[in-house]
């Protein structure tokens, strides 16, 4: 077999290995039946929500055996194939299977990735906020860079992107945006770009031409639906109106209606600068709603130190990513070390292997630590 099709058995491998441990391969069957007893059971409607949640939960464990067995079973009978073939030195027959084995590799690979997808909150719609950090005119213009990928990268999934707020720089670029991102798994996707990124380059600014390092902090926060209630006690917050005004263009935003709640237990500030006072009090309690379920979840997934390394001051120490443009291209994830060089590429919004090696890195159970540390 050539090394381009043993590649493509390995990776295909490496993809079933990842949806037996998503499902839990050994107990799986065992569940299934379980599964099976209770929908037999006559009295599983007296309670409708439990019983669809239920249906739904054997569903996904079906779907996931089903999509594991089929993988497998169609690698058997293609690398058997291909082995017949060149035993009997038929091209056209090899030829053939090693087609459907590159298919069947990209197959695996999509079902991989969809595995990852499996959250509690990782269909909902998602906030994504960008705060400048450390570095001055050079990180507001850094953070703008960032803002135009995540806009790219959501453009190309065909997701919907809602600017709810934007603070411009004293000379360039800005200080902070917030966007509401809508669409299937957008949360489940962008989950694993919150922390502090930071780029190294010939700053523009500079006209001595010297190299400069930003950083900038992005922190995302899945859309609360109507399913989950999140409580707030309105004695915990403070609502203040202001005066607020946008960078221009189609995002230009003046108005004395803008809204900024403070949550005083948790510290959290949020904002929203839309035309209307009503519309903005509503998407500013949605987008705090969010930031609170994003710590409950945070809670109950053992994640809390986790979030406290990539929540940290956007500065040196705290980045999770490095785009460095000079001297060098490279951009690497310093929690998977996943890299490319294709800089233009990942500023222009080509995202998913970075967040797909962070998404199976969380699926490992590892930590940051330990996968800095391989």
């Amino acid at each position: 077999m050539r090394a381009e099709m043993e590649n493509a058995v390995q990776a295909i491998e490496k993809s079933l290995a990842l949806l037996a441990q998503r499902m839990d391969r050994e107990t799986a069957p065992h569940r299934l039946e379980e599964f099976n007893a209770r929908v037999e059971d006559p009295t599983l409607w007296d309670d409708p929500e439990a019983a669809q949640k239920l249906m739904r939960d054997r569903q996904l464990l079906v779907d996931a055996m089903t999509n594991y067995d089929t993988i497998r079973q169609d690698l058997t009978d293609t690398v058997d194939l291909i082995e017949l073939g060149e035993m009997e030195e038929d091209k056209e027959v090899v030829a053939e299977a090693e087609a459907a084995l590159t298919a069947l590799a990209k197959k695996a690979a999509q079902k991989e990735l969809e595995a990852l997808l499996d959250g509690e909150a990782d269909g909902n719609d998602t906030f994504l906020e960008i705060n400048a950090g450390a570095g001055g005119t050079e990180s507001c213009d850094w953070a703008n860079m960032l803002a135009r990928m995540y806009v790219r990268w959501a453009e190309k999934k065909g997701y919907k992107v809602e600017l709810q707020s934007e603070q411009a720089g004293d000379e360039a670029g800005i200080k902070s945006a917030a966007y509401k991102i809508s669409g299937h798994n957008a949360y489940g996707w962008l989950k694993s770009e919150s922390g502090v990124h930071r780029l190294v380059r010939i700053s523009p600014f500079d006209s001595a031409a010297k190299r400069h390092t930003s950083f900038t902090s992005v922190k995302v926060y899945p859309v609360v639906d109507d399913n989950i209630e999140i409580e707030v006690n309105p004695a915990d917050i403070r609502i203040d109106t202001y005066r607020s005004s946008g960078a221009g263009g189609q995002h230009v935003n003046t108005t004395d209606s803008a809204v900024r709640i403070t949550h005083a237990p948790t510290g959290i500030v949020v904002t929203s600068s839309e035309k209307s006072q009503h519309q903005n009090r509503d998407i500013a309690m949605k987008a705090l709603k969010s930031r609170l379920y994003q710590i409950e979840l945070d809670k109950r997934s053992a994640l809390v130190n986790e979030a406290h390394e990539n929540a940290g001051d956007a500065g040196w120490g705290n980045q999770i990513r490095s785009y460095v443009l000079q001297p060098y291209q490279m951009v690497k994830d310093l929690r998977t070390g996943y890299e490319t060089s294709d800089t233009k590429g990942v500023l222009d919004g080509d995202l998913d292997g970075l967040m797909a090696a962070t998404l199976a890195m969380d699926v490992s159970g590892k930590s940051r630590a330990e996968a800095n540390a391989e």
